[in-house]
């Protein structure tokens, strides 16, 4: 491989283009996009002075890492197109999911299907030699990289955690339908603040006994707030749910016996709300994703700004705003896209790995089992 990867990047939308823009700077550089869309593709290739191609078949042979960033459910697919050709691969979350009907499956049909899936991804995976990087961007945030050295420096016991991803609906035009994204707010959201966790108790159980602490059961609860016949719709959350839910409680028990709890939902207004806190035998962290107290800027008039992205999901750029300080360093996207250049220029497995993309998942779908019982708790499985 070249000392300076070339990259292609399916899907054109909102992960496409932060992927792209936080290359900078990196031996790598995007070598094509694609999408299904053709408009889009082509804006996209206009915008960023890069080749369209039609297909990622048509793609593959004019790279060496293929970027997906289209919807879940393609996911699957394009991995195993990417190692049948020997390609790096890098996902957008979230990394897998069940995507037929809640109405013809139930829970415990989707748990058992993505388990086989799973398993058969890592074979393929592993067979081909390839890298893959689970772009969870939680975990390169630096808060949490702070916290990730507290527990490596001092072999902390992390006793519980709370953590939470919330805010006023997606920005995907199918999120809402579970066969295009496999689920709702635990799975579109709840990804996040479950792979910081994960991600941590990992590095614990390493720093501590030398091999991973992983999730090993889940109890949760599952509800569509903006379905209610009395919830009264003023305009300012998404509501175009059509069979999932809009607000997931899950709670974690790890194989030490120690707990993390997440909390997800549609229902927050005035942007993002991130934070994992980490109640520790010897400290207590509140990691804050977004916003961070770094930038505070004041705006007299929401013409000043219009169209400079200040805060992710904020309703208005009028008044006092905590600003981004640059979009993609407190929550982690450039220094994800560094590790996984980094990683495959180096050939060794990133920070966010598959098989933590894997405990993720499989984490999620136990938890809609869980929630299927009204919060009877459910086995993780272990592939």
């Amino acid at each position: 491989m070249s000392k300076t990867l070339r990259i292609g990047i399916a899907g054109s939308g909102f992960a496409g283009k932060f992927h792209h823009k936080n290359l900078r700077g990196l031996p790598a550089y995007t070598a094509g996009v694609t999408s299904a869309r053709a408009s889009s593709r082509e804006a996209f290739a206009k915008e960023f002075d890069v080749p369209a191609y039609d297909s990622v078949e048509a793609m593959l042979p004019h790279i060496d890492v293929l970027d997906i960033c289209t919807p879940p459910s393609s996911h699957a697919a394009y991995i195993r197109m990417a190692a049948d050709a020997g390609k790096h691969v890098i996902v957008e979350k979230p990394f897998h999911g069940f995507f037929g009907s809640p109405e013809k499956y139930s829970k415990q049909d989707m748990l058992s299907a993505i388990t086989d899936e799973l398993r058969e991804i890592r074979r393929v995976v592993d067979e081909s030699g390839i890298l893959l990087g689970y772009a969870e961007n939680y975990i390169y945030a630096p808060a949490v990289q702070r916290e990730r050295q507290l527990i490596e420096a001092t072999k902390a016991q992390i006793l519980r955690m709370t953590a939470e991803e919330s805010h006023s609906g997606s920005h995907s035009p199918v999120y809402g339908i579970w066969a295009e994204q496999g689920g709702g707010s635990l799975i579109g959201k709840g990804c996040h603040p479950l792979g910081g966790v994960l991600y941590l108790k990992r590095k614990e159980g390493i720093a501590r006994n030398g091999k991973p602490i992983r999730p090993v059961a889940v109890s949760c609860r599952t509800h569509a707030i903006t379905k209610l016949p009395n919830f009264e719709d003023r305009g300012y959350l998404r509501t175009t749910y059509q069979d999932t839910e809009d607000y997931a409680l899950l709670h974690v028990i790890f194989d030490d016996g120690t707990v993390a709890d997440i909390m997800t939902s549609e229902l927050t207004l005035g942007g993002v709300y991130d934070f994992i806190e980490v109640f520790a035998n010897n400290h207590r962290t509140r990691c804050h994703i977004q916003p961070v107290k770094v930038v505070d800027l004041y705006s007299p008039n929401k013409k000043e700004f219009e169209g400079i992205d200040l805060m992710e999901k904020i309703s208005s750029n009028e008044g006092w705003i905590q600003a981004y300080p640059e979009f993609g360093w407190s929550n982690g996207q450039f220094y994800e896209m560094h590790d996984f250049v980094n990683s495959m220029l180096a050939g060794r497995q990133p920070e966010c790995d598959l098989e933590l993309a894997i405990d993720i998942t499989l984490a999620i779908y136990a938890g809609y089992v869980s929630a299927d019982n009204k919060g009877a708790e459910a086995a993780v499985p272990a592939l």
